[in-house]
């Protein structure tokens, strides 16, 4: 018998949902699907109400762009950071891993991707204008390019420096201790660590 056709409509639908999650191959949507499927209809409702409030209240900050609840988000509103510094990351997960590294006092400017002309994404699909309108405000002194050491980060970091060079802002990014390929995410506290004090002028 077809698999599709011992599997019911229902369950065959959440296990193309949860398929089309980042990171999650089809024998591992099978078995979140068959698992949620046997929880209790409360433990069910409960992730269903968890992922519709989470749609419904995060949003993005005004200054930085990372996911937030409130506006401007946590880290922008804090009087402790140093709103001089602004490091650029490519993802939100990567504010975490640098937050980990407990060295870090300034602020975030999150871009959601990095240059990829091979699958379309050019500099408008980045939130690279809104970061060249923080610095042509005057108030920041240093940007740290924080991009995933690849190819397409490093284009991202050259677009970056070219256009931000009209303002006289310094222009670093992370120093090499980090290996090449890996994603920041991933990376131990350590290793950010000093990647951040050792970080280089452009």
């Amino acid at each position: 018998m077809p698999e599709s056709l011992a599997t019911p409509e229902p369950i065959q639908r959440l296990i193309e949902a949860f398929h089309r999650l980042p990171g999650i191959g089809p024998k591992s949507a099978q078995r979140l699907a068959y698992h949620l499927v046997r929880t209790s209809p409360q433990e069910a409702e409960s992730l269903a109400r968890a992922i519709v409030e989470a749609r419904e209240r995060i949003h993005y900050c005004s200054r930085c762009v990372n996911l937030t609840e409130r506006d401007p988000c946590a880290v922008c509103a804090d009087p402790r950071r140093d709103q001089s510094t602004i490091c650029v990351v490519e993802q939100p997960l990567d504010v975490l891993a640098i937050e980990r590294s407990g060295i870090y006092r300034g602020v975030y400017h999150v871009l959601h991707g990095i240059l990829n002309p091979m699958e379309g994404i050019g500099p408008e699909h980045l939130h690279i204008d809104a970061l060249v309108a923080r610095v042509a405000g005057g108030d920041v002194r240093e940007v740290i390019m924080a991009t995933n050491p690849s190819l397409e980060g490093e284009a991202t970091v050259m677009y970056i420096q070219r256009v931000l060079a009209p303002h006289g802002v310094r222009v670093t990014r992370l120093a090499r201790g980090l290996p090449s390929g890996a994603d920041l995410e991933y990376a131990d506290t350590m290793t950010l660590a000093r990647a951040l004090e050792g970080r280089q002028e452009l």
